[in-house]
């Protein structure tokens, strides 16, 4: 009697036990491929990316500096280059930067025992300042040092600029005040003590701004070129030669016959005196007689 119930009772639960897993299993089927067929929104920026694009962006060395055109900048450099011969190194450079507007502003030659130096400063447009550096450094046959330096002054620039303005916008408020308001001399005289002030301002301010714009248009560039010589002692005293001396005697025998006759032609006035005096004195001898 009770074997039978426990039967029916494990058959029955082995066969819910059986639908519960096979229920499961469907599900987690499903869940599967809700997940695989999901839809995923491709945004239009980040279809694709052209090949070239991408080889500019990741290859090596492409990176230009270029100055964007709104900055101030002021360029200096100062090199020094051993070179074979000064004076010729000195002419070829000349010769490259006349090609681009550039001048040399200053220029100091010196010659010891144990080198010849030449040392001078280039003024040059900005824009051809990299390529003159370059040209210059293809003379030098050893680089001792070449320094760059920038200095940014495009801050004070456009506030230079924006106060001059302002200064510019003031002083004609003032002129106008000046023709409509003014009438007795103390308020004239008042009203043009402040025009002078606000002018000063404005020439100073305008004189400020040229000399920025003339710096920033002309980049300058110190050079020193040498080149090494062989060491010389110095002779302790000079022989002179036979053609030597005979050559500083005609010189000296020139030079005292130009002093004798610049000396009577100092004293011609004496001969004058002397000759008269003579004329008179014969005159009276004769009379005497």
């Amino acid at each position: 009697m009770n074997a039978k119930p426990l039967k029916t009772k494990f058959k029955i639960g082995l066969t819910l036990f059986t639908f519960i897993f096979i229920f499961a299993c469907q599900n987690s089927a499903k869940f599967e491929d809700n997940v695989a067929l999901e839809e995923v929104d491709i945004k239009e920026e980040y279809e694709s990316v052209s090949s070239d694009d991408s080889y500019q962006t990741l290859k090596v060395g492409t990176f230009t500096n270029k100055t964007p055109k709104n900055l101030k900048i002021i360029k200096t450099a100062k090199a020094k280059y051993k070179v074979k011969d000064v004076q010729i190194a000195t002419h070829k450079i000349k010769q490259v930067i006349s090609q681009y507007g550039a001048y040399i502003s200053d220029m100091r030659f010196e010659n010891n025992l144990y080198q010849k130096s030449n040392r001078f400063t280039i003024k040059i447009p900005q824009k051809y300042f990299d390529i003159a550096m370059d040209s210059i450094g293809n003379f030098a046959e050893f680089v001792d040092y070449e320094n760059v330096t920038t200095q940014d002054v495009t801050e004070e620039y456009v506030d230079l600029q924006s106060r001059l303005k302002t200064k510019i916008e003031v002083k004609q408020r003032i002129e106008s005040i000046l023709r409509k308001n003014a009438i007795t001399v103390e308020d004239i005289l008042a009203t043009e003590d402040k025009l002078r002030v606000i002018q000063e301002e404005i020439e100073v301010a305008q004189g400020r701004l040229k000399y920025l714009s003339n710096k920033v248009a002309f980049s300058t560039i110190h050079i020193d070129l040498y080149e090494t010589v062989d060491y010389k002692e110095e002779p302790v005293a000079y022989n002179k030669t036979f053609w030597s001396k005979t050559k500083n005697a005609l010189s000296n025998g020139w030079e005292l016959i130009e002093n004798l006759l610049l000396g009577l032609l100092h004293v011609w006035p004496l001969f004058i005196l002397a000759v008269v005096l003579i004329i008179y004195i014969r005159k009276r001898l004769r009379h005497k007689r």
